[in-house]
């Protein structure tokens, strides 16, 4: 359990397990701990760099919006920081948002890419989520106080007075739109795109993602010869939703096996 000075940010993070480096990022509103068990199997093979992202968990907010480009820089700096040769990243919805930051601006400190339910536009979202993400702010924070995210953030925030504070950031981030197609198309990392079967886009996007990478073109081929040209791979996983993601024990599973090749 440790914090690195980064971007002007205190940025705490842990370390589990040994074996080569992998970078695991939460969720919004969230910390390393929403992984649960899946956290230690992952470090059962991996060493898993576990950090909170900025204003998230035990890493306190800095005078900055919540943006995933600027938070894929705290995390290629984290990387630096902490010496590591192109360490795999796994990000999880708003880690995932970040983690792909880190591979589309900073593609040498990163070994392989797994973006977990994590869609590249805006507009692709469900509009009854995009109503319910234009509700999050300061003003929902008494009501957030009965979820489990409370929980986790007033037990361990230094500062858990600031979460009305966190929800207008997230809020804010969230109206904003984004379409990073271009980025997706143009990606020199291998890449696992990760979807539950009910989540917060259709599966429909994430299909539409793989074609971006070469996927989802033609047949592979007897011997894979004719699999997405960068290595890249597709995992619609079943009866897991964008909530349930986190803890599915098919997450690792997939993840370490498409992994192994790094």
């Amino acid at each position: 359990m440790s914090y690195a000075d980064v971007n002007g940010m205190n940025l705490y993070y842990e370390i589990h397990g040994t074996g080569r480096p992998l970078v695991l990022l939460h969720g919004g509103l969230g910390s390393g701990e929403m992984f649960g068990p899946n956290l230690d199997a992952l470090a059962a093979s991996r060493q898993v760099i576990v950090p909170d992202l900025q204003g998230h968990g035990r890493t306190a907010d800095i005078d900055r919006p919540l943006d995933v480009r600027l938070m894929g820089d705290d995390i290629a700096a984290l990387i630096d920081h902490l010496g590591l040769d192109r360490p795999d990243l796994v990000g999880y919805s708003l880690g995932a948002g970040v983690a792909m930051q880190v591979a589309f601006n900073h593609p040498e400190k990163v070994g392989r890419l797994v973006a977990v339910s994590a869609g590249i536009s805006r507009d692709a979202t469900y509009p009854e989520i995009l109503e319910q993400q234009g509700q999050v702010g300061a003003a929902a924070a008494e009501f957030m106080k009965e979820t489990p995210m409370w929980e986790l953030y007033n037990r361990v925030a230094p500062h858990p007075e600031d979460f009305p504070k966190l929800l207008d950031k997230i809020g804010q981030s969230m109206a904003k739109d984004f379409d990073y197609t271009e980025q997706v198309r143009a990606l020199s990392v291998p890449t696992m795109i990760v979807a539950g079967d009910a989540d917060m886009w259709p599966v429909s996007h994430f299909t539409e993602v793989f074609k971006l990478l070469d996927g989802g073109l033609r047949d592979g081929g007897w011997q894979g010869e004719n699999r997405p040209k960068g290595g890249h791979a597709l995992a619609i996983l079943p009866g897991v939703t964008h909530y349930s993601m986190g803890t599915s024990p098919l997450l690792p599973v997939v993840t370490l096996e498409f992994l192994k090749e790094s």
